[in-house]
């Protein structure tokens, strides 16, 4: 489990580094992501200090450090 956490942060990295800051949902649909692997691999990168996370309204948006 702990790997496939770690290869989807990695994915996520890769796309934010690519696109800048995204929504959660785009993220999600960009990746093909379940909303609770997302969820969890951005709970990892924001652990590790490598993202910032803001809401706006009802979207929350994440963006790298």
């Amino acid at each position: 489990m702990v790997d496939k956490i770690g290869d989807d942060a990695g994915k996520i990295w890769n796309e934010l580094e690519l696109n800048g800051e995204m929504t959660t949902g785009a993220l999600k649909k960009s990746l093909e992501m379940s909303p609770f692997n997302l969820n969890v691999a951005v709970g990892w990168l924001a652990r590790e200090d490598k993202i910032a996370i803001s809401r706006q309204g009802n979207k929350i948006k994440v963006c790298l450090k």
